[in-house]
């Protein structure tokens, strides 16, 4: 069992930090990595990537959205609480060195993967420019962890009750204007993801993503997070979750990610979940769907 020694909620409980008791994960932890959570012993098994990991203290932190209905359950977990199981790390590792200038973007929950990796790339000795984003400045994330690894950080949010109103990718072209970085990683919504490649492609900055696809065992052998990089296919389990980005097949990922969604949302609704979820992150997809989108 692995207890909860510490739980953050914000956005009125839709985004939930847990911080978790796991030494030996913590122990062997790198950035980019992640693990799969089980709440109880018929629970869904849920990938998440680290947020954080606290060797000394044996403790990993994970931030997630209820966005579904093992989410949901998972917020129903409380400081003493334990989940069933942890497994992890797995992945492979972020590829941290020296390049000189990072620009480390993170859009939503793609905040809580990219901490890990800016402040590895701060520890490595480069400058590290930031941009974080968010829909509102309630939903806003790590924002003093960042700035604390950051040399220059900039932060947007879609309707402006934050910082600069606007996208990541209004951002990124600002920097662009003025300085060419030695390497962007990107990590967050799949479309901004995509649109943050497209932007640096023309740039011919070397880019990195962290992808999301659905995961069922994380160790390669059920093939359901295939994803295509470079015409050929990977496992986001055990060849990623980080790929270059100009090679991502996005479409294709974004295609794969919106299967399930009809069945999630029947399963959240079956479970009297809805008031704990945030639908419109199930709905929406299936919307921009129907209308060709």
């Amino acid at each position: 069992m692995f207890r909860i020694i510490r739980r953050e909620e914000k956005a009125n409980g839709s985004i939930i930090t847990n911080e978790i008791e796991a030494p030996q994960i913590a122990r062997k932890a790198r950035p980019g990595q992640f693990v799969i959570l089980m709440a109880n012993e018929t629970g869904e098994r849920i990938p998440l990537t680290l947020a954080d990991f606290d060797p000394v203290r044996g403790t990993i932190t994970v931030i997630y959205s209820v966005v579904g209905r093992s989410t949901a359950l998972f917020s129903e977990l409380l400081v003493g609480d334990s989940y069933r199981d942890v497994v992890g790390p797995l992945g492979t590792p972020s590829e941290l060195e020296k390049v000189g200038t990072a620009l480390c973007i993170g859009g939503g929950a793609g905040v809580a993967v990219i901490y890990p990796i800016a402040r590895g790339l701060k520890e490595m000795g480069n400058r590290v420019i930031t941009i974080l984003g968010a829909r509102t400045a309630e939903r806003l994330i790590l924002e003093p962890e960042m700035k604390a690894v950051s040399d220059e950080f900039l932060v947007c949010t879609d309707d402006g009750s934050y910082g600069r109103k606007g996208l990541v990718t209004d951002l990124l072209v600002e920097v662009l204007a003025r300085e060419k970085p030695d390497l962007v990683v990107a990590i967050g919504p799949v479309p901004m993801m995509k649109r943050i490649c497209d932007i640096t492609l023309a740039f011919g900055i070397k880019t990195r993503v962290s992808l999301n696809p659905i995961m069922i065992d994380g160790t390669g052998m059920c093939g359901s997070c295939r994803v295509v990089v470079d015409g050929k296919t990977r496992f986001a389990c055990v060849d990623g979750p980080e790929f270059d980005g100009h090679k991502v097949d996005f479409d294709q990922l974004m295609q794969r990610l919106q299967s399930c969604r009809t069945e999630e949302i029947k399963s959240v609704e079956a479970h009297g979940l809805v008031h704990k979820c945030n639908m419109e992150k199930l709905v929406a997809p299936l919307a921009g769907q129907k209308s060709g989108s």
